[in-house]
């Protein structure tokens, strides 16, 4: 197993915050600057009493929410919350719920414990819960911070690489006035309270080194009709999501040693056949495969990874244009595979000046990026 290294030196190592979760600790997580940056208090759900329920209302403030993996959902027959699952941060509430025994109103911290102890019991099944409820459980995708960066994800792995129940009780910390915690409010807050604070970014860092979720099936030439020979890698998920398959394309010999022009491309199937966009201006905004590719191509080398996409946006929106959901950006898929190809610095083309979600946490660093707006 590799270690993990500490990207912020006031936070503590994964290693730590696992250890704290086995022994029935509550541990902070922040997440990324380029995401929410705030942080939520957390413990594993097996470990959970009335007073940390307490702690968590009276300290944490926020929200208090139970994260379960898509399998125990699945077995608790919970329906998405809302069936859209809007918000381009995609997290995944299910309804609602409530122990249908030894609960009274259901809001208490008591009966939410109760609550949590009954849904995460292996011998539960949906007769032992009701909706709604005062206790709301968050849906982890598959493969967890590698997939999506987010808390609920985040808080399931550190209980699974605890050894523990896959499932974890979070709730977003609140200031006094309201506004939520940062990292500069989160410091002080952990360290008066007694608890280690860690980063998602670490925990990717961390699970990259340990448990990565695609392999390199095989590799051949590619030989194209404008821009000349490239190398095509196929890679597959070793965890069940749609998206299934993806394709690193190289030009030339990379040299690793300094930064490589990259391109983290999302497949849409229309768009990269016609080399266009569907539905309204809004697609002027993507960069084509082909323009992604001629940039590479007079530039002598690099690297285009293609993201596969799910199958259910094959379809066109002429009134609204072509959307492909934040679901389908699997950024933590596409830094996986940079990382398999040996690179850790990159130029990354672009049009747009965001920085890619956890990147940081695979060791890889985006050295600057090239606009492509006149591209």
């Amino acid at each position: 197993m590799v270690n993990s290294k500490v990207i912020n030196t006031n936070l503590s190592p994964i290693e730590d915050i696992v250890n704290e979760a086995r022994n029935g600790r509550m541990y902070v997580l922040v997440d990324n600057e380029d995401r929410e940056n705030e942080g939520d208090l957390i413990i594993p759900a097996q470990m959970v009493t009335p007073d940390i329920i307490n702690f968590m209302a009276t300290h944490g403030r926020g929200l208090i929410c139970l994260s379960l993996s898509k399998s125990r959902i699945d077995e608790l027959e919970l329906s998405p919350m809302d069936r859209r699952n809007p918000g381009s941060l995609d997290t995944a509430f299910t309804v609602s719920i409530e122990s249908t025994k030894d609960v009274t109103t259901g809001i208490s911290a008591a009966d939410r414990a109760k609550t949590i102890q009954v849904a995460i019991d292996k011998n539960s099944t949906s007769n032992d819960i009701r909706t709604p409820g005062h206790v709301f459980p968050l849906k982890a995708r598959e493969g967890g911070v590698l997939v999506r960066a987010g808390h609920t994800e985040a808080a399931v792995d550190i209980s699974r690489i605890a050894g523990l129940n896959p499932s974890a009780v979070i709730c977003e910390i609140m200031n006094k006035d309201g506004t939520m915690a940062r990292l500069k409010d989160l410091l002080p807050f952990c360290k008066k309270h007694g608890l280690k604070i860690g980063s998602i970014a670490d925990l990717i860092r961390y699970r990259v080194n340990n448990d990565p979720i695609i392999k390199r099936e095989n590799n051949n030439k590619l030989f194209t009709k404008l821009h000349g020979e490239w190398e095509i890698f196929a890679y597959k998920n070793t965890v069940e999501i749609k998206a299934n398959n993806h394709f690193a394309i190289v030009k030339g010999k990379l040299d690793v040693s300094k930064p490589v022009l990259v391109r983290v491309h999302v497949c849409n199937f229309i768009n990269d056949i016609f080399g266009g966009y569907t539905g309204n201006s809004e697609g002027k905004n993507n960069i084509s495969l082909y323009d992604s590719m001629s940039e590479i191509n007079k530039n002598g080398s690099g690297l285009i990874v293609l993201i596969g996409s799910n199958e259910d946006n094959y379809q066109l929106n002429i009134s609204s244009g072509w959307k492909l959901e934040d679901k389908i950006r699997e950024h933590g898929i596409g830094a996986q595979i940079i990382r398999d190809l040996g690179v850790r610095e990159m130029i990354l083309l672009s049009k747009s000046k965001r920085e890619v979600i956890g990147l940081e946490g695979f060791d890889i660093k985006v050295n600057s990026q090239r606009d492509m707006s006149n591209g």
